[in-house]
């Protein structure tokens, strides 16, 4: 399992998130957002929030948590419960190593307050390292992460399955090569004109898709070069030997 962890206050960013999701379904893992300090928001920051993970997160758990109140702990250590591996991914300072602590019922992990100018935990863990749980599974505790790059997969299995909403819309277009432009029977324009698709969201997707096109158009540039590298080293070497 893989908890995505955003905090409730200044952390919370849709496309980081989404994102953290991509790489998640292509890793084989199952995502779990965990959404932390939450006794530091009000409801209608809350509804916001709900409104927002529930637009990209389509059939993804999501939780409200909090370390101070102890709001959805038990359903956190539940799906670790039946023995299973978790890992908590997020940046510094969103409570990742207080999570581990209230789970293990002591002050294991060393962990550092809100810093009062932006209301940030500051950046404790340095290293990753797995903890057993005494209630079943264990936990993978890892460094806050400034920059996220996707990567490219095979058939982009995570990039499909978090779009999948929109990969919908696509298949129901009139025409197999639709641009999604002037073309009649476009499924994703009449989603976007009644509201059933925001724009938002479907300007991310485009710009994800091209990010995966280019990381993928450097990898096969990069093969091909060691490719003609490796037979120059082998024509070379046939030269020298005859």
């Amino acid at each position: 399992i893989a908890f995505l962890v955003m905090s409730c206050n200044k952390d919370f960013n849709v496309k980081r998130l989404e994102r953290y999701l991509i790489a998640t379904w292509d890793s084989g893992a199952k995502p779990i957002i965990l959404l932390t300090k939450a006794d530091l928001i009000d409801d209608n920051k809350r509804i916001d929030l709900e409104i927002k993970v529930s637009e990209i997160a389509v059939g993804v758990p999501y939780y409200f948590v909090s370390n101070n109140t102890g709001e959805n702990l038990s359903k956190v250590q539940g799906a670790l419960s039946p023995n299973l591996s978790g890992v908590l991914l997020g940046s510094s300072g969103v409570g990742k190593s207080t999570l581990v602590n209230t789970l293990l019922g002591l002050e294991k992990m060393t962990v550092n307050g809100i810093r009062e100018d932006d209301s940030k935990g500051k950046h404790t863990t340095t290293h990753r390292e797995l903890i057993i749980l005494p209630k079943g599974g264990v936990i993978i505790d890892t460094p806050g992460m400034r920059e996220f790059q996707l990567w490219s997969e095979e058939g982009n299995q995570g990039f499909s399955e978090n779009f999948q909403d929109v990969q919908e819309l696509i298949s129901q277009c009139k025409f197999n090569d639709c641009q999604h432009d002037s073309e009649p029977g476009c499924a994703v324009k009449e989603a976007l004109s009644n509201g059933g698709l925001s724009q938002e969201r479907y300007e991310q997707y485009l710009k994800l898709q091209k990010e995966l096109a280019y990381i993928e158009r450097k990898e096969n540039e990069n093969l091909r070069r060691l490719e003609k590298e490796k037979w120059k080293k082998l024509t070379m070497q046939t030269r020298r030997k005859y």
